[in-house]
């Protein structure tokens, strides 16, 4: 398995989103600018994100973007699978009907396995979590340019 860019990028924007959580709308124009991501894919990650409830947004001179929930409420599960689909590395894994094989295939057994561990995984780290490891690596760097 290998993340797309819409899904890397769209875990940036999210945390993001989740330095400032608290601080009211963020404009996606400074999102950009912080990440070096262009404002024209952002708009992409917005609106499936929205979709998903995992950010609100805000119209007019103070409008932006924020979360929906707090930080350790949200987790990379919840964002990549939004903007990736199924973490799942083989279709017979989710559906064993698709494949002849895979009520006998022990190589299922093992992509079934590890798929899981995949998912443990992202389900296990918080944005909340990656924010308190954001700081810590800028330690001496201001966040916020």
């Amino acid at each position: 398995m290998k993340l797309s860019t819409k899904g890397r990028y769209g875990v940036r924007l999210m945390l993001d989103l989740a330095m400032r959580y608290g601080e009211g709308p963020v404009f996606l124009k400074a999102i950009a600018k912080r990440q070096d991501i262009s404002e024209k894919y952002l708009w992409q990650l917005i609106f499936p994100l929205k979709r998903a409830g995992l950010i609100i947004s805000s119209r007019g001179a103070h409008g932006g973007y924020e979360l929906s929930r707090a930080p350790k409420e949200i987790t990379l599960k919840d964002i990549v699978c939004v903007l990736e689909g199924s973490v799942c590395l083989v279709d017979c894994v989710e559906s064993p009907n698709s494949c002849k094989r895979s009520g006998f295939c022990v190589t299922r057994d093992i992509w079934a396995i590890l798929s899981e561990n995949v998912l443990n995984t992202l389900k296990s780290f918080t944005l909340e979590e990656m924010v308190n490891r954001q700081k810590k690596k800028n330690k001496f760097i201001n966040y916020s340019i």
